[in-house]
């Protein structure tokens, strides 16, 4: 698959665009990468979205690695290798076992999870499914995570949901990653 929106070059690049490029290599991410490069065509939505991304990334009320653990579940969803790729590792140095991660890979339901892994689990899986939350598991989240977790939590998976329609649209290609690729749903359908 060809890229449709790949990187643009600096000097083909609108002062707008230039700018916006640049508070991302200057924010926490350190580089231009992901979703921020097709989104760089539309420098003020790029802008937007990656301080939105910035707040859900690294300062959610849920911490890294629920957030992670979230992002993986949307990744799933979408079959989005770029978002698995660069999330995978991270979701593994923050804690989450190797076996919940594959597990999610492979479109199982993780065993042996945590209280909370379950509680985030359940809920996204819920939200991107059914495209709601049973008022059990928002009683769940509630009681763990309160009134900010829980709309957090809500947001992280509609904004990897956002980043992973643009870089499926784009054919975002994948970064080289410590993670395997997220195998395609075909063979996940064929050893069920």
């Amino acid at each position: 698959m060809e890229e449709r929106l790949g990187p643009i070059a600096p000097e083909d690049m609108t002062p707008e665009q230039r700018a916006a490029a640049q508070a991302v290599i200057d924010g926490p991410r350190g580089a231009l990468y992901g979703p921020f490069v097709p989104l760089l065509r539309s420098p003020e939505l790029m802008s937007c979205t990656q301080r939105m991304g910035e707040y859900l990334r690294y300062r959610s009320a849920l911490g890294t690695r629920l957030s992670e653990l979230a992002i993986l579940v949307t990744a799933r969803q979408w079959d989005q290798q770029v978002e698995w790729a660069i999330h995978a590792p991270i979701a593994a140095q923050a804690g989450i076992p190797q076996r919940l991660i594959d597990a999610i890979a492979s479109g199982e339901a993780p065993a042996g999870m945590a209280p909370d892994e379950q509680t985030v689990h359940d809920f996204s899986m819920e939200l991107h499914t059914s495209k709601q939350v049973s008022d059990a598991t928002w009683g769940r989240a509630l009681a763990l995570f309160g009134e900010q977790g829980v709309t957090d939590l809500v947001a992280i998976n509609g904004y990897y949901t956002l980043l992973a329609m643009v870089m499926n649209a784009a054919q975002s290609s994948a970064p080289p990653s410590t993670a395997e690729p997220l195998p395609s749903r075909c063979s996940l359908e064929i050893k069920s």
